[in-house]
């Protein structure tokens, strides 16, 4: 049970993280080129789209399987392959709070700008939240380097 708790926990991780790094790099460079405008309303129509049933399982797995693989009975892993799950864990959990602590909270602040002053409202998520979300990318690949060294 382990094992088939790592590969699935390598499968999430890695899933999530390759989502991250998609978003970094390919919408949020393609976002920097539109107006305030559509800036302001496509992240407002992504922070109502995102977490959805297929995001929420990548997130939520991201942290619980490999805490799962962490709790049965060891299958066979050295203490150091165990430390690194520990790792990938910690990594995960703290992308997690990151996103909990600083872009959930960007995001609700844009969503309440309204459509006053959008060059405002831009000006005060955009650059924070793409550093949020550069950390919390890092981590999540991070995270599924480890698990996936361990599956190796």
């Amino acid at each position: 049970m382990p094992s088939v708790l790592l590969v699935l926990a390598v499968l999430c991780t890695g899933l999530y993280a390759g989502y991250l790094l998609a978003f970094h790099s390919g919408v949020m460079p393609a976002l920097r080129d539109v107006g305030d405008a559509q800036f302001t309303q496509v992240m407002r129509l992504i922070n109502k789209k995102v977490p959805g049933p297929v995001f929420l399982l990548l997130f939520l797995g991201a942290v619980g399987l490999p805490a799962a693989s962490l709790a049965v009975a060891e299958d066979g892993r050295t203490g150091a392959e165990q430390a690194l799950v520990v790792a990938a864990l910690a990594c995960s959990a703290v992308g997690h709070l990151v996103t909990a602590a600083g872009n959930v909270p960007l995001n609700n602040a844009l969503e309440a700008a309204g459509s006053d002053d959008v060059r405002a409202s831009r000006t005060a998520f955009e650059s924070r939240w793409n550093t949020l979300h550069r950390v919390r990318t890092l981590l999540a690949v991070v995270a599924f380097a480890l698990l996936a060294v361990v599956a190796a």
